[in-house]
C-alpha cells in the first residue's frame, strides 16, 4: 500500500468515525485526521502497542493478520486459535502476536474497542468480538458502536474510558498507519493471513498449521 492508498483508507474511517458514539450520553465524537493533508510519516504511532501472548522467547513467531468483520478470521479464531493456544502458546511453543486489518469502518471501531483496556484486556475482548460477529456487525453505525459499547462493558470498562477510547482521533490515525506499514512490509492481501518464523501463508486448517509448527520446532 502507498501513501494514497493510506490517505483514502484514513478518509473511509474518519467518515465513520462520526456516527462511533451517537448513543446513550456519549460526548461528541472527533474526526481522526484530515484525509486531505494525511501522510503516514506525520502520524505518532508510539501509542499502538503490539499485541502478543505466549513465551516472548519461544522458538516460533506466528503473527496473524485478521479483521473483526472478516466471517473468516471467526471462523479462524474459533476452530484454529483455540487449539493454537493451548498446544502451543500454552506450552511456550509459539509466540502469538495479533494484528488487526481494517478493511472498513466497523473493524477500526471494533479493533478501538478491544485496545481500550490496554493488553490485559484485549484478547479477551477480542474473542467477544469474534465470538459474536454475527450480532454485532448488523444495522445502522450508531447500532454497530452500541454493540462494540457492550464488549467494552462486560470486560470491566466504565463508560468515561469507553468514551475516551472510542472518540480518540490520533489513536484511530495511529493505529491505521501501523496497520498500513505491517501489511505492506508483509504483503498481506487477505485475511486471516498468517506469518510463521517471518515466512506468509494464506489461511488453513488447524491440522495443516500443525504440520508446519512441528516443521519449524
Amino acid at each position: 500500500m502507498n501513501r494514497n492508498i493510506l490517505i483514502a483508507i484514513i478518509g473511509v474511517l474518519a467518515i465513520g468515525l462520526g456516527a462511533f458514539v451517537l448513543t446513550g450520553n456519549s460526548p461528541e465524537p472527533v474526526t481522526p485526521l484530515n484525509a486531505q493533508t494525511a501522510d503516514a510519516s506525520d502520524i505518532d504511532t508510539s501509542s499502538v502497542k503490539e499485541m502478543a501472548i505466549g513465551d516472548a522467547d519461544a522458538p516460533i513467531t506466528l503473527i496473524e493478520y485478521a479483521s473483526f468483520t472478516c466471517p473468516h478470521c471467526a471462523t479462524f479464531h474459533q476452530n484454529v486459535f483455540k487449539q493454537l493456544k493451548k498446544d502451543y502458546v500454552d506450552t511456550g511453543k509459539v509466540k502469538f502476536v495479533f494484528r488487526e486489518v481494517y478493511f472498513d469502518r466497523y473493524g477500526l471501531w471494533a479493533g478501538m474497542v478491544a485496545r481500550c483496556g490496554g493488553g490485559m484486556r484485549y484478547f479477551g475482548i477480542t474473542d467477544l468480538i469474534f465470538e459474536h460477529q454475527r450480532e454485532w456487525a448488523q444495522g445502522e453505525p450508531a447500532q454497530i458502536a452500541g454493540n462494540l459499547r457492550k464488549f467494552g462493558k462486560q470486560a470491566g470498562l466504565d463508560d468515561e474510558t469507553l468514551d475516551a477510547c472510542m472518540t480518540d482521533g490520533d489513536k484511530a490515525a495511529a493505529m491505521t498507519a501501523v496497520y498500513q506499514k505491517n501489511a505492506e512490509a508483509d504483503g498481506i492481501r487477505s485475511t486471516p493471513s498468517l506469518v510463521i518464523n517471518g515466512k506468509l501463508h494464506e489461511n488453513m486448517s488447524y491440522d495443516d498449521l500443525k504440520k508446519i509448527l512441528d516443521a519449524e520446532l
